[in-house]
């Protein structure tokens, strides 16, 4: 990078403009209060107006630069934080969205993301290691010399170095050798920099998600273009899309989340973390132990992000086609409505100059003429077929109604809930369920789902995801069912 790019970057990025804010020294630390600390993604406009509007409260004199967001003097606080929502939108500190009910929802932007990562690598760490960085350095270089290398017999050669190593390490533990582990100073070097490392990815999503978002803007710029046609949108819109899923950073985010969702993925993922936990239990290793159990549900939920920002996108490409044919039908029967009028007023006319005049005669054919016939046309027959049924086992609300489940005690499976999140931030049934057991077998599963209405703001079902319950003590049978995840109560 060229020291004119560093100025041109200084002057235009929103992450450095965000920092030079005058309101900065509290406002990124009071985002990072209600966000970061305790993994909230997505928090509602009332909500988030009434923390900051609290937090105003309890300024001293001089804190804010109320010119800033235009604020005037002697406003209250409600004023204050509507007017400092509405500034930090359009300063890109956050971005708003509404939700299914239309309400307003909103996350911290790409670029807030990128100025907390940076301030994480700021500050003083007591423990820097080295050993674990070199070793992943020197495992990815190895990584890219093997996996590019296309010369057969090297390949094979590297192989069978490999097959003799392992078969060395066998002998040796065969033979009694001490198992070498990694010591307590080798753990916590690597188990901060795995932390890291989800941090990190938690935060390239959102870049991920702004990008399918330019791809929304791009659609409704060469919509306002007049002498683009539906056909020209819609394959800019694939073309977009392609594009995107085929970049490196598609390919990249893709293969991470078929195996984040694949069930062997989450399985292997489920396993690693409580042998970790075990691990760093018996050695009395200090972690973040909430963080470590959901990291896994917290991927989930900024993957799910992603996809939402490509529905939009189909969203969008649907309404643009609706309203393309919408306006076609209007200006057809705009000209049919003129021809009418045309000739109402020249039905009393004698001579209307009008047609067209031809020296030869013209063979007309009609291709919708019906032809002379004297057979009788045989009776239709009326068929009526039943139609399919469109219900499946996924819609719970109508499944449950062919499953008695009044004598399920409810209350007594929302405690289960209660007490499973008293550990965790994030649980799915299926981690209840093996916590808590079940007693009543499917008409218990089905009526967890009615949790669904009753306790919307705490429990949410994952489109396009389901997960497998075992309904019998010996595992042996089990019933696929949507993807259920309870939330534990915020505030």
């Amino acid at each position: 990078m060229a020291g004119i790019d560093i100025s041109l970057l200084f002057n235009s990025s929103s992450a450095i403009q965000i920092i030079r804010m005058r309101n900065a020294a509290w406002v990124l630390p009071f985002l990072y209060d209600v966000f970061k600390e305790n993994n909230v993604f997505f928090i509602s406009e009332t909500k988030l107006a009434t923390h900051l509007a609290e937090t105003l409260a309890l300024h001293v004199d001089g804190t804010e630069d109320l010119e800033e967001a235009k604020i005037e003097f002697g406003e209250d606080e409600e004023s204050r934080a509507r007017k400092y929502l509405l500034n930090w939108v359009q300063k890109r500190l956050l971005q708003d969205y509404p939700d299914s009910e239309g309400n307003t929802q909103y996350q911290l932007s790409a670029h807030t993301e990128k100025i907390f990562q940076w301030f994480q690598t700021l500050g003083r760490r007591d423990f820097v290691g080295t050993e674990s960085r070199f070793k992943m350095l020197f495992s990815s270089l190895r990584d890219i010399v093997e996996k590019t290398e296309d010369d057969r017999t090297a390949r094979l050669e590297d192989l069978k170095n490999k097959r003799a190593a392992l078969d060395k390490e066998i002998q040796r533990l065969e033979h009694g050798a001490t198992v070498e582990v990694y010591n307590n100073a080798q753990v916590q070097e690597r188990l901060e920099l795995f932390t890291r490392l989800c941090y990190e990815l938690l935060s390239d999503f959102r870049e991920v998600e702004d990008n399918f978002k330019q791809i929304h803007r791009s659609i409704v710029e060469h919509h306002t273009r007049a002498e683009l046609n539906k056909g020209a949108i819609v394959g800019y819109a694939f073309e977009a899309y392609d594009a995107l899923r085929n970049s490196d950073q598609g390919k990249s985010f893709y293969a991470f989340w078929d195996f984040l969702i694949s069930r062997a993925g989450q399985e292997e993922w489920r396993l690693l973390t409580e042998q970790l936990l075990d691990l760093l239990y018996d050695r009395n290793i200090e972690a973040n132990n909430e963080f470590l159990q959901n990291i896994k549900t917290l991927l989930l939920q900024q993957g799910k992000s992603v996809y939402e920002a490509n529905d939009k996108m189909a969203e969008k490409l649907s309404r643009i086609i609706t309203e393309k044919e919408i306006a076609r039908h209007k200006r057809l029967r705009t000209q049919i409505s003129n021809i009418k009028e045309l000739v109402l007023a020249n039905q009393q006319e004698d001579d209307i100059p009008c047609g067209i005049a031809v020296s030869e005669p013209v063979n007309i054919k009609l291709i919708m003429d019906r032809k002379l016939n004297l057979q009788q046309k045989a009776p239709s027959v009326v068929i009526t077929q039943p139609n399919n049924a469109d219900e499946h086992i996924a819609d719970i609300e109508r499944f449950s109604r062919m499953i008695n489940t009044s004598f399920i005690d409810k209350k007594r499976l929302w405690q289960k809930v209660e007490d499973v999140l008293k550990q965790k931030q994030t649980a799915t049934l299926k981690e209840v369920l093996e916590i808590s057991g079940l007693d009543n077998g499917i008409p218990e599963v089905v009526s967890y789902y009615s949790f669904v209405k009753d306790k919307s703001s705490r429990v949410q079902i994952l489109e396009n995801m389901t997960e497998h319950i075992s309904i019998n003590e010996a595992q042996t049978k089990f019933i696929e069912v949507p993807y259920l995840l309870f939330s534990r109560k915020s505030g």
